[in-house]
């Protein structure tokens, strides 16, 4: 029998650090909302060595239910595989011989950064009392990150959908310390459709008895929301993949022996459980709408003018990729972002049968582009 899940799949006080190291601020985070969040820490992870004239950092962000491990085995601590392990490393496009790559877990994720899972600095959890945050504030605390390693400019700044929101934020808020951008899979605001897809997620998480108003973190197993995480995710994993590729893929074709029409499933439906089984047992649903309500907030224009004006504050090297695919964060998104920051030129498309996930699958064409921007 398999065991039931924990309330949260959350990393805890307690569990192996694995790669893990800390940023601990040193005082509360003014948010963007208002009011400050207090005892702030990023969990992250590096490769290889910092040059002395701190020249060779690299700045990898993670996406949605992304965390700090981009490349290394699953193993104590890291409960999958790093999920860039194919551009991390030894000889690859991110040569860990020549740079020093950082990769943090978002501030409001749960895989050892302060989040809704984390304790107070009273020693209570957050849950439920967790603040609204923004991508602005993600990237604030980053930057301390940033400034405990000594290094004044990342040679370069990575990241795709969410990490790509906070790649640009990155770019334009401190343009001084951003030398090469690389843009995926993202946008410049979130529009009116991605905000509608998070909000159907987001009401099958609150809606789940299980969820107690975001203080479930200290239930016992199978005590979690993961109902309305599992439907989330569901929901998700389709727009992160394409039509074609769910037709060729599956098919109409039953599960095994399974008969759909007496309580069997058809295997596109035992693909979106496998994932949702998955992610509940690696993820918090108190981080997943933390997260996922900052995504919608992202406008890079907010309070900077309008979006063009924000964009014209990009001194980086910039290049932009979509994936030909990819019906969320469609190239459209992505044209908009190339044709309006300075240093950029031409769209480039990934192209893929995978949708938006393309730019976590496609590494090969990921390594090309890294290599054209930075060599």
């Amino acid at each position: 029998m398999v065991p039931l899940p924990p309330a949260s799949g959350a990393w805890r006080e307690g569990d192996p650090p694995g790669r893990r190291q800390w940023h601990a601020r040193e005082k509360p985070l003014a948010l963007e909302a208002g009011g400050e969040l207090p005892g702030v820490r990023l969990a992250f992870e590096t490769w290889g060595r910092l040059a002395p004239d701190r020249s060779n950092a690299v700045l990898v962000l993670h996406a949605l239910t992304g965390d700090s491990h981009a490349a290394g085995p699953a193993g104590p601590g890291h409960p999958t595989p790093g999920w860039w392990g194919a551009l991390v490393g030894a000889g690859l496009a991110l040569d860990t011989d020549r740079w020093f790559v950082v990769a943090p877990n978002v501030l409001g994720g749960c895989q050892g950064s302060t989040g809704p899972s984390s304790l107070r600095p009273d020693g209570r959890r957050w849950g439920g009392d967790f603040p609204f945050l923004t991508q602005r504030d993600q990237v604030a605390v980053e930057a301390g990150l940033m400034d405990e390693l000594g290094i004044e400019r990342w040679a370069l700044v990575v990241g795709g959908s969410m990490g790509g929101m906070r790649a640009l934020e990155w770019a334009v808020t401190y343009p001084e310390r951003t030398d090469a951008l690389l843009l995926l899979a993202t946008t410049a605001a979130a529009s009116a459709e991605q905000i509608a897809w998070t909000n159907i997620q987001l009401h099958a998480i609150r809606a789940d008895p299980q969820w107690r108003g975001g203080d479930y973190h200290d239930a016992g197993p199978g005590r979690g929301p993961h109902t309305g995480l599992g439907l989330a995710r569901r929901l998700a994993h389709v727009t992160y993949r394409s039509e074609p590729e769910l037709t060729v893929r599956f098919g109409r074709a039953s599960q095994g022996a399974e008969d759909p029409w007496n309580g069997g499933r058809y295997q596109v439906e035992s693909y979106l459980d496998h994932h949702a089984a998955r992610l509940v047992r690696r993820f918090d649903a108190g981080s997943y709408v933390t997260l996922a309500e900052a995504m919608n907030s992202h406008d890079i224009g907010r309070d900077r003018g309008d979006t063009r004006a924000a964009l014209r504050r990009v001194t980086a090297r910039t290049l932009v990729a979509g994936v030909d695919s990819d019906r969320l964060y469609p190239p459209s998104q992505q044209a908009e972002l190339a044709a309006a920051i300075p240093a950029a030129d031409r769209l480039r498309l990934i192209e893929s049968p995978y949708g938006h996930d393309g730019f976590l699958i496609e590494t090969e064409q990921v390594a090309a582009l890294v290599r054209e921007l930075v060599g």
